[in-house]
């Protein structure tokens, strides 16, 4: 050991028994709301290291939790994500599965409706590419009794006519084509005038006098004067009135929505629906004087 000279033990005993004297009486010495002074001094003195540890142990927990835990959250995200894709995948499928069904209880209703008219479902499978003939291609043709010239339908109204037939498929021009038409006529007025496309969205009507009345909206029907469509069919209603020269020019909405054509009726008779006529005292379903003759339905 280090001998302490002798001339300053007495000094170091002086300062030890002074200490131990000031203990005694942070021991003793209270003060009024934090308890005995030997308590503050130590709290004081102990405080600071504690909150540099507190503080580095707060530091080491997010950074384990920012850095490393984050890892598992993050493949746990990917896998949400991807159920999440997944999920919405099959709701858009369910949907369409949906919206698919409500158009073949729509077909299904109206062939019920119309069951002593001989007619057959079909599915779109393909559109004209270009704006120069606007057809469409059916999924059946000769071997379901599709023929030329066969009327082409939907719940709503007039699609358009079958121009080819093929033994497993059939293609329709559309009513809105530029060598399409109908023969149509005005539900309230009873006017009769073929309605025809344009190449584009809206018909046209023709051939519809200044002098006769058309009112905006009103409901452009069959009128079965073409031999294709049964009389009474939804063709469109009446979107512009223009007067013109001879003739109004007249403009059509389609009845069917002939830009989301999925599926479709095919009236498998060249014959109207309808062909009763009191001046007609033969058969009510022989064609008018001067029609061609229509090519036989084949029944399967």
């Amino acid at each position: 050991m280090v001998a302490i000279p002798s001339r300053h033990r007495s000094l170091v005993l002086l300062a030890g028994v002074i200490l131990l004297q000031v203990l005694l009486l942070a021991v003793q010495i209270k003060r009024d709301s934090q308890g005995r002074l030997i308590r503050v001094w130590t709290v004081g003195a102990v405080s600071p290291f504690e909150r540099a540890g507190s503080s580095g142990f707060g530091w080491v927990r997010n950074t384990w939790r920012h850095y490393f835990a984050l890892q598992n959250t993050t493949r746990e995200n990917e896998q949400l994500r991807a159920e999440n894709d997944s999920l919405k995948m099959q709701i858009t499928q369910l949907q369409g599965r949906a919206a698919e069904s409500d158009r073949l209880a729509a077909l299904l209703n109206f062939r019920r409706s119309n069951a002593d008219v001989p007619m057959i479902g079909a599915r779109v499978i393909g559109a004209s590419a270009g704006a120069a003939s606007l057809t469409i291609q059916l999924d059946r043709g000769e071997n379901d009794g599709i023929r030329k010239n066969m009327g082409v339908i939907t719940p709503d109204g007039v699609v358009g006519k079958i121009v080819e037939s093929y033994p497993n498929a059939s293609q329709v021009l559309l009513l809105t084509d530029k060598e399409s038409g109908v023969g149509a006529m005005l539900a309230d007025s009873r006017i009769q005038s073929p309605v025809g496309g344009q190449g584009e969205p809206l018909l046209v009507m023709k051939y519809v006098p200044n002098d006769d009345d058309v009112k905006f909206g009103e409901k452009v029907i069959t009128s079965g004067m073409d031999r294709i469509f049964p009389r009474d069919l939804p063709v469109g209603t009446v979107a512009e009135i223009k007067a013109g020269n001879p003739f109004k020019q007249i403009r059509i909405k389609p009845a069917a929505n002939l830009e989301r054509l999925e599926e479709v009726l095919v009236l498998l008779s060249l014959r109207p629906l309808d062909m009763k006529d009191e001046k007609n005292t033969g058969d009510p379903q022989a064609p008018a004087a001067g029609a061609a003759n229509p090519p036989p339905v084949v029944k399967r």
